[in-house]
């Protein structure tokens, strides 16, 4: 099966398998790191079947809807690709990928690197700043039904992995917990440029929640 044949597969799976998703991590968040992968892999000396594989099947099954079991996406993701007959090197490399894409706190060690991996992971952070990461915080937080803001709890800055899984701090927390930091962990060029328009936003759009908060 060719290289063209092999994506649009997989964009017919992702489709239909994410139907009904959660706002912040369905098809269009999946479009959307695509893309941006493709962007900056144009700069980068990286394998481009991987690159589209690995940023259409990284969310395939996210843990935080799956009770927080980490093994269901990459499970999910090989099955598909074993089942459309794609070369086990790929399968394997994907796998990888989809293992160690995740953010997860920011103090756990990444126990795999690729260029692959460095491709998507910026754009899938990139998908988490900005104009459209500011909505997807409120559209998870409203759909955990967290509450906006509290000035009586503070970001937590140390949390290890299962602390970051299972927070139910206020929506603006997040900013402070994971989105404002992503600007530093960016691995490409493009994607740390980009990141620095996108990161501006967020610290304006703060400045400007926090004077609305106190009624000015």
């Amino acid at each position: 099966m060719i290289e063209d044949q092999i994506i649009s597969k997989t964009v017919d799976f992702v489709k239909n398998t994410l139907h009904g998703a959660e706002g912040g991590h369905d098809w269009f968040h999946i479009q959307r790191v695509f893309k941006t992968s493709q962007n900056i892999a144009k700069d980068e000396d990286v394998d481009f079947l991987i690159v589209s594989l690995g940023a259409l099947l990284h969310d395939i099954a996210d843990s935080k809807f799956h009770n927080g079991d980490e093994t269901i996406g990459p499970k999910v993701a090989s099955d598909f690709l074993v089942s459309i007959e794609v070369d086990k090197r790929i399968i394997d490399h994907v796998v990888l990928i989809i293992e160690n894409i995740s953010f997860k706190g920011g103090n756990t060690s990444q126990k795999f690197k690729s260029p692959e991996l460095d491709v998507i992971q910026d754009a899938d952070r990139l998908d988490a700043i900005g104009a459209i990461g500011v909505a997807r915080c409120f559209n998870y937080g409203g759909f955990k039904n967290r509450v906006l803001y509290d000035p009586e709890i503070a970001p937590n800055l140390t949390m290890t992995k299962e602390e970051y899984k299972s927070s139910t701090a206020p929506t603006i927390n997040h900013f402070y917990e994971k989105l404002l930091l992503l600007k530093d962990r960016m691995n490409t060029k493009t994607g740390k440029k980009i990141a620095e328009e996108r990161h501006r936003f967020m610290e304006v759009f703060l400045e400007q929640f926090y004077r609305e908060w106190e009624g000015q």
